[in-house]
């Protein structure tokens, strides 16, 4: 029987006779079990499906249009799919203990996460049907959403923890993603697809990116805490969360000044010296901070490689601005997916990593078959913005880097899926 965390270690005796098979059951002992699980096998099917998809566009076979625009389908999974169910099991598992309150039972969770990952694969399903079904898939979606938000809401007034600003920081970027899921499923009831797409936009950088800076802000010190005389690596958390929304901001900004063409120019330009000034501070503050430690670790390489990301999608973004003023809109593709794939997708498989180790009794490292992962990821990342550039070898690329993704998120799907349905090999609970 698993003991209580912090209790002494069961006996070799009890240990021996621990059924360690794989059950559905084991799934609820805590709450990222069920909501990694989840967020893995949704993270598996839209992987397949988007390159399925495009190896069937590169070899010239027929795929059926849809009722919803595919690129639209792909980045509303991408956004609003695994992320918020990864962000879940993480909040519920780590959150109680920064705000010192009592954890949410998994069984009162239950409920929203399995709405949430049904939710999206209707909406995946529906988005080859029809507009009615991909529409109720993303209100399913957006309920789930908003009861999960309510319920971590109602953690932080419950706890009387004096640091709270990372754990409020968090549930105000929930309340920001559920309300762009709620004009996503708007949008798609309307047959308002540019709307539509700028609702994931919005919760992308205000929802997805504020989530991952601020529990990266929050986890990195434990990594490798600073010096007496050094700041965090990632500089104040108010100037992440700052950019992160002024991005969001921006989407609708733009859409408002696309009518107004003698002010487009100017307002472009702005935005793009913002960004590359905010990218190379985030550049040089990498650097920096690399130079002072010690990157053995492969966990903490993968961090800083993520946050290194994070500060190149700022500069990519801000180069982009200008591509586009000279009529290279498509550059803009190649930065989105630099912080998509480069800088989230990265402290993804780091952060989940770490939790899953940490809660299943096994070693905090980044091991050969996790690093092979991350460097396939990279390479992925690098023909996806290659492949944004445009030129004949385009689709060849945009196929190879969907292929990679699909094989990545199949992996590591397999791999981490199996240690939730199983019982801790030290006996212990969690």
């Amino acid at each position: 029987m698993p003991v209580k965390p912090g209790s002494a270690k069961p006996a070799p005796e009890a240990l021996a006779g621990l059924d360690l098979r794989w059950h559905p059951r084991h799934l609820l002992l805590a709450p990222h079990r069920l909501a990694f699980f989840l967020a893995m096998v949704l993270l598996a099917a839209s992987g397949l499906w988007w390159a399925w998809l495009q190896v069937s566009q590169l070899s010239n076979v027929a795929v059926h249009a849809g009722a919803v625009p595919v690129s639209l389908t792909h980045a509303a999974l991408m956004v609003f799919g695994f992320f918020p169910l990864f962000f879940s099991g993480f909040l519920f598992t780590a959150g109680p203990k920064w705000l010192r309150v009592e954890p949410r039972p998994v069984r009162v969770l239950r409920a929203p996460l399995t709405l949430l990952a049904g939710g999206w694969l209707v909406w995946l399903g529906g988005a080859h049907a029809s507009r009615a079904a991909a529409c109720a898939g993303a209100v399913l979606a957006c309920t789930a959403m908003a009861w999960i938000s309510v319920s971590f809401w109602r953690l932080l007034l419950c706890s009387r923890a004096q640091d709270q600003k990372h754990a409020r920081m968090v549930g105000v970027a929930f309340v920001v993603g559920t309300s762009c899921a709620a004009g996503l499923a708007a949008s798609v009831a309307l047959g308002e697809w540019g709307l539509a797409r700028q609702f994931v936009l919005s919760a992308l950088w205000g929802f997805a990116a504020l989530v991952f800076v601020t529990v990266a802000h929050r986890m990195l010190p434990f990594f490798s805490p600073p010096g007496p005389d050094e700041g965090h690596p990632w500089g104040a958390l108010a100037l992440l969360a700052g950019a992160a929304g002024f991005e969001a901001l921006a989407v609708w900004v733009d859409a408002v000044l696309a009518a107004a063409t003698e002010w487009v120019g100017a307002w472009t330009l702005l935005h793009g010296v913002l960004e590359l000034a905010l990218g190379g501070v985030l550049l040089w503050r990498a650097w920096g901070w690399a130079k002072r430690q010690s990157l053995h670790n492969r966990l903490l390489r993968m961090f800083y490689l993520g946050f290194a990301w994070l500060g190149l999608a700022f500069v990519l973004h801000g180069v982009a601005r200008g591509a586009a003023l000279l009529g290279h809109p498509q550059w803009q593709l190649g930065a989105l997916h630099a912080l998509t794939m480069g800088c989230l997708a990265s402290l993804m498989l780091a952060m989940v990593t770490r939790v899953s180790c940490g809660n299943s009794g096994r070693s905090q490292v980044a091991d050969s078959v996790l690093w092979a992962l991350f460097n396939l990821l990279q390479l992925a990342t690098v023909l996806r913005v290659a492949a944004a550039l445009g030129g004949a070898a385009a689709p060849a690329l945009l196929a190879l880097a969907a292929m990679l993704w699909a094989t990545i998120s199949l992996v590591w799907a397999l791999r981490l899926g199996s240690w939730y349905g199983r019982l801790r090999p030290d006996g212990r609970a969690g």
